[in-house]
């Protein structure tokens, strides 16, 4: 708001017009699609430069993980300690919950719908015996009960739940540590500052290491073509078409209903986080984003509780996309070994992928171990038939990362109606104007 009314001049209208405009060059959604771009070409005209690229992909994601678990540790500690109510953090928790397991069963719904309908992998005759993968690509992740799944929330110490980037242990410890420092009351606010003081400095390294992001895209992606070309996408077309066509679908008979329940455009939305969208597109990596996201919610009007509750807790259990993959990817497995999925063998088949999609939660790269997990866990699809798909894998993950992160955004508004915690007025203001990154 400041920021408008200190540039007032003599001729409002056109002055400030000029002044709110960013040149296009300047954008980052333009500099890291043209970093993808570039990926594009130098990896299937210069693949021997592609293949030692791949550093400047790392070193950015690199960079973002090392401050991250900071970061969900500041804002949900400041967001639980200024509200100093357990009953709101409480209810938000719950709805957010329930509203992430409806969604992601809808998902799983559509992913497993569509591919059943266009049958992608039908034809391939493809003998699982004859595939050749590297078995440390396909292990599956190891299989726990619920118990174990309780368990491993808790940190056996906050210092190794940091070093090891566990979001879910993280987001357990800040959680507690929040509650703790609220019941203090007014004797917090010294902590409390030190927080805020903290967060602020590790937005200003976030800031820092987006400049390097277009670079970092061209890395990832000159890498990822380098290795395994634009021709991969030839015989494996149908499933790289069905799986995007999945998500568009997801979009269009989900999130755009949902988010016109929250009140928002949601073309506005993937606007006004273009920048993020495009950064995933070529890293294939959530994390990388994850601070910018925080910060953007929290000036489109979300009260700063609800985001630092429902954003972490949406990178734990709301993976939209991930559940598209893994439906999509277990019966089109499924089509090009032959394997026969009854009905029941397919219901059966939606009830393991409720309880294994939640197993990568926060685990970067998690999603091929995942699958591996679940086709391991029908006894139907084996498990060797993933190595399939490990050539387009980074292609499907584009897209899928693309939509945990839409949706994850998604989330915290509607979340934040029910919580009747946005500024409606600003909300507009913000997704009419767009986003203007410093």
């Amino acid at each position: 708001m400041s920021e408008t009314t200190a540039t007032a001049a003599p001729v409002p209208g056109q002055d400030q017009g000029r002044k709110k405009r960013t040149p296009f060059y300047r954008d980052l959604a333009f500099q890291v699609l043209v970093g993808v771009a570039l990926g594009v070409a130098v990896g299937d005209f210069a693949p021997s430069i592609g293949h030692h690229v791949q550093f400047l992909g790392d070193i950015f994601i690199h960079l973002i993980q090392m401050v991250v678990g900071l970061i969900i540790f500041c804002t949900v500690t400041h967001g639980i300690t200024s509200v100093r109510d357990l009953g709101k953090v409480g209810r938000i928790a719950v709805k957010s919950l329930v509203y992430f397991e409806v969604i992601t069963t809808i998902a799983l719904v559509i992913g497993l719908v569509v591919v059943n309908v266009l049958k992608p992998g039908i034809g391939m005759h493809i003998d699982p015996s004859s595939l050749h993968v590297d078995p440390s690509s396909t292990a599956p992740a190891k299989s726990e009960g619920f118990d174990d799944f309780l368990v491993s929330l808790v940190p056996t110490s906050a210092v190794q739940a940091f070093a090891q980037g566990d979001i879910l242990q993280v987001l357990v410890f800040s959680v507690l540590f929040a509650c703790g420092l609220g019941s203090l009351g007014a004797k917090a606010q010294p902590a409390l500052d030190i927080v805020d003081n903290v967060q602020q400095a590790l937005f200003w390294v976030i800031r820092k290491v987006m400049r390097i992001a277009p670079i970092a895209a061209f890395g990832s992606i000159a890498f990822t073509v380098s290795r395994y070309g634009l021709g991969t996408l030839l015989p494996l077309g149908r499933l790289v078409g069905v799986f995007y066509l999945i998500c568009l679908l997801f979009f269009v008979l989900v999130l755009w209903p949902v988010s016109r329940y929250a009140g928002v455009s949601l073309l506005k939305l993937l606007r006004y986080i273009r920048a993020e969208l495009f950064l995933v597109l070529g890293t294939s990596s959530s994390e990388s984003v994850f601070p910018q996201l925080t910060v953007k919610l929290k000036k489109l009007g979300v009260d700063e509780p609800v985001v630092g509750l429902v954003l972490p807790t949406a990178y734990s259990f709301n993976h939209d996309g991930t559940c598209l993959y893994f439906a999509a990817v277990s019966v089109f497995l499924a089509q090009a070994t032959g394997t026969d999925l009854s009905l029941t063998a397919q219901l059966g088949l939606l009830l393991i992928l409720l309880l294994t999609s939640k197993g990568g939660a926060g685990v970067s790269g998690s999603a091929i171990a995942v699958l591996a997990l679940t086709l391991s866990a029908t006894h139907t699809i084996p498990v060797s038939s993933i190595a399939l798909i490990l050539g387009v894998h980074s292609i499907l993950s584009a897209a899928f990362v693309f939509t945990n992160i839409a949706g994850n955004c998604v989330a915290t508004l509607v979340v934040g109606k029910w919580e009747k915690a946005v500024d409606r007025v600003q909300l507009r203001a913000e997704l009419d104007a767009g986003y203007q990154a410093a």
